[in-house]
């Protein structure tokens, strides 16, 4: 048996049909979206967006792939956004593709910490275990002023976003510099799953011991999949901050952030790229559709507190009812929809 004989999820076949959809899109928003686009539109609901989707792919690789349930994907985005600040404050004209970079080792270092537990624990208790960091780093930003500039407030501010001279300071600039990065690092995770260090992460996730007996190193496995999943992470903390609300505070990054990022791999898919944005999607837009529903229904009988939690029972309900149709998430749900159209259409 061979960890290359492990079935993926995604094929290293360069299937032109498989990537027909993805280079589609990525010409609509590129080129599109920018021309018609307005700046509610991207600033609500395509900046947030981007953001967590890429905070999820980079929890999806964690858990989905390698099967390392974590509750401390706040604490990595907060750690991203922190050190980008920290970099462009203190060192003088660092481009900020290298504060990205930066920034994201710098999560990478503090998720790998955390990850230390992993060498011992599983499943449920991982994730507990995985609460310090979460406590901790929010923790550590609020008590020492040094992380903010001594700001008394602890908020950090947005620096100018220029690359190469080119200013990314407009809502139309913030998502091209944002979709760019997403795109750069989504590509490079579909090559890592498909690369033997994602047969490698399956199979530490499908079975520890088969994949030890196989020759798959288990630890030196666990620790680089929270490197590279807090690497992510926290350089979607630093499009979150910079491109996104342009201003945040530690506790902005707060427990209620990493539970909304596993509900993303959750509802959208685990162990599926396509599932991080499918998710991300859905706790974007829905809510917004919800409240917007709610306004023009109810908008006059109940007050907005009534209404606000009105919508977070309606999106619990969904979501319980989603995975009981579908317990693989939405991105499953979608294929059993195409798989069933596509038997139809092939009835004569």
């Amino acid at each position: 048996m061979s960890v290359h004989a492990l079935p993926l999820p995604l094929s290293g076949t360069l299937d032109r049909r498989r990537f027909a959809w993805p280079a589609a899109l990525l010409v609509v928003a590129y080129f599109v979206v920018p021309l018609v686009a307005t700046s509610y539109l991207l600033e609500a609901i395509l900046l947030p967006f981007l953001a967590l989707s890429l905070a999820a792919l980079g929890l999806n690789l964690l858990t989905g792939y390698c099967g390392q349930l974590s509750l401390g994907s706040a604490a990595f985005m907060a750690a991203g956004a922190f050190a980008a600040y920290n970099f462009n404050l203190r060192i003088d004209g660092l481009p900020l593709p290298v504060t990205l970079v930066l920034a994201g080792l710098t999560a990478a270092a503090v998720g790998t910490v955390f990850g230390l537990p992993s060498l011992r624990l599983k499943g449920f208790y991982l994730a507990v275990s995985t609460l310090a960091a979460q406590f901790f780093v929010q923790w550590a930003l609020t008590k020492f002023g040094w992380f903010s500039n001594d700001n008394p407030s602890g908020v950090i501010d947005a620096p100018k976003l220029l690359v190469a001279g080119l200013a990314f300071d407009t809502a139309t600039g913030r998502y091209l510099l944002a979709l760019t990065v997403v795109a750069i690092v989504t590509a490079l995770t579909v090559r890592l799953v498909n690369s033997p260090t994602g047969r490698n992460f399956i199979a530490v996730r499908d079975n520890e011991t088969a994949a030890r007996v196989i020759g798959v190193p288990v630890l030196r496995t666990k620790l680089l999949a929270f490197a590279i999943s807090s690497f992510i992470i926290g350089v979607a903390g630093v499009l979150w901050a910079f491109t996104y609300l342009r201003t945040v505070e530690p506790a902005g990054f707060n427990l209620d952030r990493s539970f909304q990022i596993l509900f993303i791999i959750i509802i959208g898919g685990l162990a599926t790229i396509r599932g991080a944005f499918i998710g991300a999607a859905f706790f974007v837009v829905f809510p917004l559709i919800l409240s917007r529903a709610g306004s023009f229904a109810f908008g006059g009988l109940f007050d907005s507190g009534v209404l606000d939690m009105s919508q977070r029972i309606v999106i619990g309900a969904l979501i319980i009812l989603l995975l009981i149709l579908e317990p693989r998430g939405i991105s499953a749900l979608f294929d059993r929809v195409a798989a069933r159209l596509g038997r139809l259409r092939g009835r004569p």
